[in-house]
């Protein structure tokens, strides 16, 4: 092909798509922040989304760009008074602009950490979060055709997306569908309604509950159900879904695109419900008093320190019970805080997404939902 001559049309397309869905696309993008890695964080800027969600927009405190990939989260443990207390939250921003991080926080009723974070995080503020995990993201899942599913503060690792697919001119076929209380509840409504003006592909779909307030509300009301989403996505069918939202809201969607004979090897949803770890401090997992089962012996590579626990807890729980300093989160797999080297020894795991096959096959074991085999020796 000469300097004059233009590759077919068809070419762009499927680069772009490739560019979106490739992980070493965001591998590009900054320094490798690997999951369950601290790092400080400086508050750049709190913006109001609605009434009850906030945008906090963070730095790293060497000015470094951060490589993650759109959908993932990162977890935060902010120094509340008379506790320690984490939790994760999605990246709403897109790692196209890797020099800004931001998480998209809605105020839960009781929330531990989201009532701390609305009431004293402000610009110029430290926090100390750890790096991206979470297997809820389109990278190495080659797809044209795209729906996103939505309810609530759900609306951030699809926004993640949406960023960098705006971000990176994608030539991508997306329709995203939110549901939202009423109009004053749609989180980012004025920019995907930017976005879509200037983006081809892009269709957005906002559907409320209720009015509310308003009175000039022209789109749909009621609940998204398959009639709806039939009338507003016909070729649902034919398109890659990922969803994020409450527990109830993420059951009804599996009901309706089951009803729909959806074939589900294309669906992807979010493997946590936000707002309830935020609800209440994560408590460790008691220990279970049982003569019968097997007693481990437990070793500490660093600290040489050494103790015996039951097969029928978890490694983590019983090494903060001999009092090892492990850092941790959600304890239910997700997060990737406690990623931790099993030096020696098996476990038996059982997680939810927060650690990746090849992290897995380096002999890295999430200890919050492993319990012991055999004798280990852990690098802590």
């Amino acid at each position: 092909m000469t300097l004059l001559e233009k590759p077919p049309v068809t070419a762009g397309i499927l680069d772009a798509q490739s560019v979106f869905t490739d992980p070493d696309t965001w591998g590009l993008c900054g320094a490798q922040w690997n999951s369950g890695e601290q790092k400080t964080l400086h508050c750049c800027a709190v913006r109001d989304e609605t009434h009850d969600v906030k945008t906090f927009t963070f730095r790293s405190a060497d000015f470094s760009a951060v490589s993650f990939e759109p959908g993932q989260f990162i977890t935060v443990t902010p120094a509340i008074p008379g506790q320690r207390v984490s939790r994760c939250y999605t990246l709403s921003s897109s790692p196209t602009r890797p020099f800004a991080l931001s998480i998209t926080v809605k105020r839960v009723p009781g929330g531990v950490v989201s009532n701390w974070l609305h009431d004293h995080l402000r610009e110029g503020d430290r926090l100390i979060a750890s790096g991206p995990a979470g297997s809820f993201t389109p990278v190495g899942r080659p797809a044209n055709k795209l729906l996103y599913l939505s309810a609530g503060s759900g609306v951030t690792p699809l926004m993640s997306m949406t960023r960098a697919g705006f971000d990176l001119a994608a030539r991508l076929d997306i329709v995203f569908v939110h549901s939202a209380r009423t109009p004053v509840d749609i989180i980012f409504h004025e920019e995907l309604t930017r976005m879509q003006a200037s983006m081809p592909g892009l269709r957005v779909v906002n559907v409320c509950e209720g009015l509310g307030a308003s009175t000039d509300w022209a789109g749909p009301i009621g609940r998204l159900d398959l009639a709806l989403l039939s009338e507003q996505v016909p070729d649902f069918k034919e398109r890659e879904v990922f969803t994020c939202g409450p527990q109830g809201y993420m059951d009804a969607i599996k009901s309706l695109l089951k009803q729909g004979d959806f074939d589900f090897r294309h669906y992807h949803q979010e493997s946590f419900d936000i707002s309830v770890l935020d609800e209440s401090p994560i408590l460790e997992e008691a220990p279970v008093a049982d003569q019968q089962e097997s007693l481990f012996t437990i070793t500490l590579s660093r600290s040489g320190k050494s103790f015996s626990m039951p097969g029928n807890q978890t490694v983590l729980a019983a090494a903060k019970k001999a009092g090892a300093i492990v850092p941790s989160s959600c304890s239910q797999g997700i997060c990737g805080t406690c990623k931790t080297a099993v030096l020696q020894g098996t476990v038996a795991m059982n997680h939810n997404g927060g650690i990746r096959q090849r992290e897995i096959d380096k002999g890295l074991r999430l200890l919050c939902c492993s319990k012991p085999t055999s004798d280990l020796v852990i690098d802590l």
